[in-house]
C-alpha cells in the first residue's frame, strides 16, 4: 500500500475525531480548490446528502473570502430549508482559517449551530 499524503492523513485523522463526537448530528463537509469553494451537509446515518452549496452557482464566483462567506449563508439557508439546525464541522484537511474559516462564520451567523 503506498503511503497516504500529509493532507489525506489529516484529513482522515480529522474524519475519526468527528465520528466519536458527532452521535446523530450531520456534519457540514468542506472542500476547496483554488478556482472554487464547496460545502454538503451529509447525513451519514442515512448516507445522503441533506443539503449543498458552492461557488459553482451564479451568486458566488471565485474562491476568495468573499465568495466563502456567500457560499456559507448559503449552506446555512438551505439547511434551515431542509430542517437542519446542528451540525459537526467537518474541515476535512484544510486548515482552520482563511477560506475555510470565513465559510465557518458566515454559517454560524445564517443560524447553524457547530
Amino acid at each position: 500500500m503506498a503511503k497516504l499524503s500529509l493532507f489525506e492523513r489529516r484529513r482522515r485523522r480529522v474524519r475519526t475525531a468527528l465520528r466519536s463526537r458527532s452521535g446523530d448530528r450531520p456534519r457540514l463537509s468542506v472542500h476547496r480548490t483554488g478556482r472554487h469553494i464547496y460545502a454538503q451537509i451529509i447525513d451519514d446515518k442515512d448516507g445522503r446528502t441533506v443539503a449543498a452549496a458552492s461557488t459553482l452557482g451564479a451568486k458566488a464566483s471565485g474562491a476568495n473570502i468573499g465568495a466563502a462567506e456567500t457560499v456559507g449563508k448559503d449552506i446555512a439557508a438551505a439547511a434551515k430549508k431542509a430542517g437542519v439546525t446542528t451540525v459537526v464541522f467537518d474541515r476535512g484537511g484544510f486548515l482552520f482559517h482563511g477560506r475555510v474559516k470565513a465559510l465557518a462564520d458566515a454559517a454560524r451567523e445564517g443560524g447553524l449551530e457547530f
